[in-house]
Formats: structure tokens, C-alpha cells, sequence
């Protein structure tokens, strides 16, 4: 029996974390529906605390957990955006935290993270396993260990940004999420199934880390080396068991964008809309501003995942 959320736990969770996580606006851009003939909706989790959707299912997450597992505190493993948001979600329950990333995250995300009070434990992404190291701090310390992607709480929390998305905008033809590890990807596939089950889902992942696309398309998953990639929290080498399990499900199809689109994709966020995105959050976006999707005449529902780009590489 699989012990992956259903839609409901989608649902549950908004109502956990309401008055936690920020109810992110729904932007518009004439200049870019023009552009592809489509209507455009974007929901923009830059404004999301801690600067990305990654807030929501952390929020979900430590609210659920038990009282001794809230004393004795969480480890959580992650390039930035996961870890600022355990961290963050944390420290607004009074929950120690310790918190893995690779000594080449992004400034910005090790200064936050460090800044909502978590202690940080660095490793070398390319030559030591995350999970190992938070495994076994979760076993030395007695740790609760929350995962970036695979796990119940934190797929039904990532799901509610689509959730509010089509409390706001109603059934769409077409809805674009990023996908590293597949948390957002499968909440935002349950939350779909509620509010407008007809509308396809479609993930996007970096070209260089297409794992997402192949396993999709061999209907098992497959493992790749880390991609060399701008979109530094879509570096995940694999979907986790229960994303893939909800993906290869609900998912219509799995595209990818290239380190140029996601470029382009960026300074036409910035530009026409003034909105500072993250490469990785630039994935749905990019696929359809840049025509990997064909959108012409449809309503399109587009997640921008995230905002915490460091100011020198924008």
C-alpha cells in the first residue's frame, strides 16, 4: 500500500499552514500573453517567505510533527531553498534544526539559512551523499530527518501554491511547474485534480538534468550524475519513490529547458514584469516564453517557483 498524500492531504495542508506561508500574488503580463497568444497566469512564490514555494511544505511538515520529535529537533538536507525553509519553519515553532548543503550553494541561501537560526553542516555535493550525512546525524542526535521532495508532508505542502493559484484563476488548460526532486511537481498534480481536473500538468526540468524526462518516458526511475546546471535547485539526481508514484499518474508530459532559455527567461522576468526569478524557479516560465510548449489560445497556469538568486550572478 502506498503511502504517498492524496489530493485531500493538499487541502489539509493549506488549512494547516494558513497564517504561516504568504498567500503569493497571481501576476499578469499583457506584453507576454501577446507574445505566445496564450493567457498567462503567474504565481509568484518569490514573494513566498524565504523567497521560494520551498516554505510551504517545511511549514506542513514541522506542524506535524510529534511533541518529543519537536524537542529533540529536524535535519533536513538541501542547495538553499529547502533548507532556508525548515529553518525558517523551525524557528516559528521553537524546533531546533540542522541543516546539510553543499559548499558551493549559493551565498545568499548559506547566509539566510545561518540567519534563521539553523547550524549548518557543509559537504561537497559532487563527491558526498546528502542523505547519508543526514541520516546519520538524524541517528547520532536523534534528529527527525525531513527530506527536500519525498516525503507525504512536504508534497501536500508544496501543493498548495497551485491550490491557490486555482482558487484564483479557475480551470486552466495548461499548468507549468519546475521539477528537481518532484515535491512541487506532484502537490501541484493532486492540487490540479481538485480544482480542475481536465487541465494538463506539465513538469520542467533542466536539459542537463533531464532524470525527470527519462524515467518518465521508461516508467521506472532512472538515476543520472549531477548536472552541471545554473538551475542549482534542479541539481537532484533522481525523483524520489513517491513523487515518481504521483507523477507518472497525474503528469502529462515532463519538458526541459536549457541554462540559455533560463537566461532569456530571467531577464525577461526582470525586464517586463520586475520580477527577480532564480534559474530554477525560470523553468515553467522558460518553456513556454521561449515556445518548448505550445500554449497559443490556452489559459496557462506558470509557477515561479523561487527568487533567491545571488545579486552578483543575476
Amino acid at each position: 500500500m502506498s503511502d504517498a498524500p492524496v489530493a485531500e492531504d493538499v487541502r489539509a495542508a493549506a488549512a494547516r499552514i494558513e497564517g504561516l506561508a504568504h498567500r503569493t500574488p497571481v501576476l499578469r503580463s499583457r506584453t507576454l500573453d501577446e507574445r505566445v497568444g496564450a493567457t498567462l497566469f503567474f504565481k509568484a512564490e518569490t514573494f513566498q517567505r524565504t523567497g521560494a514555494f520551498k516554505f510551504r511544505g517545511a511549514a506542513n511538515a514541522i506542524a506535524r510533527l510529534t511533541p518529543e520529535q519537536r524537542r529533540l529537533g529536524v535535519v533536513a538536507f538541501s542547495s538553499g531553498n529547502h533548507a532556508q525553509a525548515i529553518a525558517l519553519a523551525a524557528r516559528c515553532a521553537d524546533v531546533p534544526a540542522v541543516i546539510v548543503m553543499p559548499n558551493d550553494a549559493p551565498a545568499i541561501k548559506l547566509e539566510a539559512t545561518r540567519g534563521y537560526g539553523a547550524e549548518v553542516v557543509l559537504y561537497d555535493r559532487y563527491a558526498e551523499d546528502r542523505q547519508a550525512i543526514g541520516t546519520r546525524l538524524a541517528d547520532e542526535r536523534g534528529l527527525t530527518l525531513i527530506p527536500p521532495f519525498d516525503h507525504p508532508d512536504i508534497i501536500a505542502g508544496q501543493g498548495t501554491a497551485a491550490l491557490e493559484l486555482l482558487e484564483e484563476t479557475g480551470p486552466l488548460d495548461l499548468l507549468l511547474a519546475p521539477l528537481g526532486g518532484g515535491g512541487l511537481l506532484a502537490g501541484t498534480a493532486l492540487a490540479a485534480s481538485l480544482l480542475s481536473p481536465k487541465c494538463q500538468i506539465i513538469g520542467v526540468e533542466p536539459e542537463a538534468g533531464d532524470d525527470g524526462k527519462r524515467s518518465f518516458a521508461a516508467g521506472k526511475i532512472i538515476s543520472i550524475p549531477v548536472p552541471a546546471t545554473i538551475a542549482d535547485g534542479a541539481q537532484t539526481t533522481a525523483l524520489g519513490r513517491l513523487t515518481f508514484e504521483i507523477i507518472r499518474e497525474r503528469v502529462t508530459a515532463i519538458e526541459t529547458a536549457t541554462d540559455e532559455q533560463l537566461r532569456s527567461t530571467m531577464r525577461t522576468l526582470a525586464t517586463r514584469m520586475k520580477l527577480v526569478v532564480e534559474p530554477t524557479g525560470c523553468l515553467a516560465a522558460a518553456a513556454v516564453l521561449e515556445g518548448v510548449v505550445p500554449v497559443a489560445g490556452k489559459r496557462v497556469g506558470i509557477i515561479l517557483s523561487g527568487g533567491n538568486v545571488d545579486f552578483g550572478s543575476l
